[in-house]
């Protein structure tokens, strides 16, 4: 989309290779401070009918400038994940990343709608907010960004504070507007469908994140000693966290796990043992909304160093069998930059045949976002037999896990999204016990394992039958 997003033609914002001079009344986020014309943006968004043709916008399996993308279906159906990863987002600088896990009858369509329209609502915050700035004023929101990477100590916490709830502002609306939109989707049946997200906007030295879900978000960098470490950057949001299980059942929701599942905490209607959604926050799943289950986001910003070496978004199929320490390894090892993505899934799928040969394996998606905006030459990239048409090709990959297995190995037992409800009332339930009123919180030492919630099984395990009348809760 070039340098900027303008609702006119005439523009003095810089675009990529135009010679332009950038004009001083010109945001740093690539919005121009101009007079409106009879043209709004949200126009200018509904005109988007190719996205897949947009610069700099990928989205199938594949490499960018600085990234590289892939996923690769389960055994479990169509693949319902979904990721992108966007350059020049608004504005050269910035990058807008993603990883989109849906379930449900329908959470293939849920992810793919969500990847695809809340990157532009994010566009469409932070437009309307600059034209609610317009003013007089001719400060350019991109000097204070310099000034803060510079370390103007006297300005530092007023710039970054400013910046840091621009962006919490951003991801909190535009959330709020995507989870409406599905809501109100007339072809897209929502009820007892969803998704995860993970999303991250990266610019200069900041890091911006908002996540719901359980997908995750981890940080690959050097220590003191110039070896590699793995960083979480997100908390995976799952029900028995106290703040999330406090607030669900205060909405009259139950958290509970299943016997044959004791490590899986669930989220059920009040009057049914339905539909038992494994994460506490998600888009769609409205039949869940009124009982506790929320699209607000949790946002975080971190400054970035010059120790950080890259950023890896993947779906719950990865951290199910890799922990964040394997991951920041198979990828700072991998022969190219340009396959770390591929190896990692690869990595991932043969995990999953090793420690659960009877399980099917799950869909997995991966972002990889080299932080020094470095990727190998196409020569070297062809030289280790991925080529970029190879990776462009099959946007569901091919599953490598085989249905045989002993059954003396590990073994789950449910392999599908819905379990009938005579399975279902089979199993007795085990409540989950919540202590304490702590926060979830995020600490770099802290080592979040994948096996901890919902990973390895279903996001759901039955949708729901509602009677006439509901039993009063």
């Amino acid at each position: 989309m070039g340098g900027c997003v303008s609702t006119s033609s005439q523009s003095t914002c810089s675009s990529r290779g135009n010679g332009k001079r950038v004009s001083p009344s010109c945001m740093g986020m690539g919005i121009c401070r101009r007079k409106r014309n009879k043209k709004t943006f949200a126009d200018h968004v509904n005109t988007l009918q190719h996205l897949p043709s947009i610069p700099n916008r990928i989205f199938t399996n594949g490499k960018s400038r600085a990234s590289c993308i892939f996923t690769q279906q389960g055994r479990k159906g169509i693949n319902q994940d979904a990721m992108i990863v966007w350059e020049d987002f608004m504005s050269e600088d910035l990058t807008f990343c993603g990883v989109f896990d849906g379930h449900g009858p329908h959470g293939h369509l849920v992810a793919r709608k969500v990847r695809d329209a809340l990157p532009l609502k994010l566009l469409s915050f932070l437009h309307s907010h600059q034209s609610r700035e317009n003013g007089s004023s001719t400060a350019c929101f991109k000097a204070d960004l310099k000034k803060l990477d510079a370390g103007d100590s006297e300005k530092d916490s007023s710039t970054e504070d400013k910046l840091d709830c621009l962006w919490r502002e951003a991801f909190l609306k535009s959330y709020k507007s995507m989870d409406k939109e599905l809501r109100s989707h007339p072809n897209l049946d929502c009820f007892c469908s969803g998704s995860t997200a993970v999303t991250i906007v990266r610019q200069g030295s900041n890091l911006f994140m908002g996540y719901i879900g359980d997908s995750r978000a981890i940080l690959g960098s050097r220590d003191s000693s110039d070896s590699m470490v793995a960083i979480q950057l997100t908390v995976d949001l799952k029900p028995d966290l106290p703040r999330e299980a406090e607030r669900i059942k205060r909405c009259k929701g139950r958290v509970f796990a299943l016997q044959d599942e004791p490590e899986v905490p669930r989220v059920w209607l009040p009057f049914d043992d339905a539909p038992g959604l494994a994460m506490a926050r998600a888009f769609g799943d409205f039949c869940l909304k009124e009982y506790g289950v929320i699209s607000i986001p949790e946002f975080s910003h971190r400054l970035l160093t010059e120790r950080d070496q890259f950023i890896v978004l993947a779906s719950d199929g990865v951290w199910d069998v890799l922990s964040n320490e394997e991951v920041v390894e198979i990828v700072s090892s991998a022969p190219t930059r340009s396959s770390a993505a591929r190896i990692l899934v690869d990595s991932a799928a043969r995990e999953w045949k090793l420690k659960y040969p009877t399980s099917k394996m799950d869909d997995c998606a991966v972002v990889c976002l080299f932080l020094d905006g470095k990727m190998d030459s196409e020569s070297d990239y062809e030289e280790q037999g991925f080529s970029t048409a190879t990776l462009l090709s099959n946007h569901s990959g091919n599953a490598m896990e085989s249905d045989d297995g002993q059954l003396s190995e590990p073994y789950l037992q449910r392999n599908f999204t819905v379990r009938s409800s005579e399975e279902n009332d089979s199993f007795r339930r085990i409540p989950v016990e919540i202590e304490g009123n702590e926060e979830p919180v995020m600490a770099e030492d802290q080592n979040w394992s994948g096996l901890e919630g919902v990973t390895r099984v279903n996001s759901l395990v039955q949708l729901p039958r509602f009677s006439e009348e509901r039993p009063n809760s």
